[in-house]
């Protein structure tokens, strides 16, 4: 009777553990709808949109500009050059977010290195659209050196 009480034991442990370990947990990846490393090289933005609330600047719409490189590990560098300020880059790593049989583009921002943000994206091998929702940006509307909180739009190209 003992034996069977612990092989009991252990098979409701292990179950535990097998049924824990499967939760919805996401994954994270370079290959998704398409690899990582196809975006690899220079972009140009023809769309830096950024907003909150009721404001939205389109940096490149102001005669600005954005640029952004990308390696073929996913890192990249973003810089953006409005005309009525300093230039200042950002940059942060790319990958897939596997979450129930579906995949997310994402991005880890090098200044948040515990989060990353899921962003809607279209790509055509020249053309990559990025739509981020409340919180995946961040820009200084009023010019005071103080980043606010806000949603983005970029449209990218290749030169």
């Amino acid at each position: 009777m003992k034996l069977f009480r612990y092989i009991f034991l252990i098979t409701l442990i292990s179950l535990f553990y097998t049924c824990n370990s499967e939760d919805d947990e996401s994954a994270l990846s370079k290959d998704g709808p398409f690899l990582i490393s196809e975006l690899a090289g220079t972009w140009e933005a023809t769309k830096a949109q950024f907003s909150v609330n009721t404001v939205s600047v389109d940096v490149v719409e102001e005669g600005g500009t954005a640029q952004m490189s990308v390696q073929s590990d996913g890192r990249f560098t973003l810089t953006m050059d409005p005309v009525d300020r300093d230039a200042y880059t950002v940059s942060g790593e790319m990958f897939w977010e596997e979450w129930q049989q579906t995949f997310y583009f994402a991005i880890v921002w090098d200044d948040y290195p515990d989060d990353w943000d899921t962003y809607g994206h279209t790509y055509n091998g020249t053309t990559l659209s990025l739509n981020g929702g409340t919180g995946t940006g961040e820009y200084d509307f009023d010019n005071d050196g103080n980043m606010e909180s806000c949603s983005v739009h970029f449209i990218f190209i290749r030169p």
